[in-house]
């Protein structure tokens, strides 16, 4: 089974960091564009960052460009979210997950989130 445990959330002021952690199992790593999509109360999902399979480029959506940082441990079935400079806006569950391609908002798989609460 595919499965993509995220963890790191937490509860930070605003212009705090935190760090998040995926680890992914059950599928051949090396093949998927994998990163992390958010959900924030009441809106859609949000694609955040992403790494691909095809030529290990990273995406960011804008509103966390330069402020998130997307790694990768292929050999450890690894991915991290570095996150500084948070924002009230940035709080929301946030979930590893398998991309259908990077930039593009649609996900194969996905685990249970990780809640990361910015408080202004």
């Amino acid at each position: 089974d595919v499965q993509l445990q995220a963890s790191g959330g937490g509860s930070v002021q605003a212009g705090g960091s935190l760090r998040l952690s995926c680890a992914a199992s059950g599928f051949t790593f090396d093949d998927y564009s994998i990163g992390w999509f958010r959900q924030a109360p009441g809106k859609e999902r949000e694609g955040v960052s992403c790494i691909s399979s095809t030529d290990g480029s990273t995406y960011y959506t804008d509103s966390v460009r330069g402020r998130f940082t997307i790694t990768g441990d292929n050999a450890k079935k690894m991915v991290y979210l570095e996150m500084k400079g948070l924002k009230p806006e940035d709080t929301a569950v946030y979930y590893c997950a398998t991309w259908f391609a990077c930039g593009i908002d649609e996900w194969d798989y996905w685990g249970q989130g990780t809640q990361v609460t910015v408080s202004s």
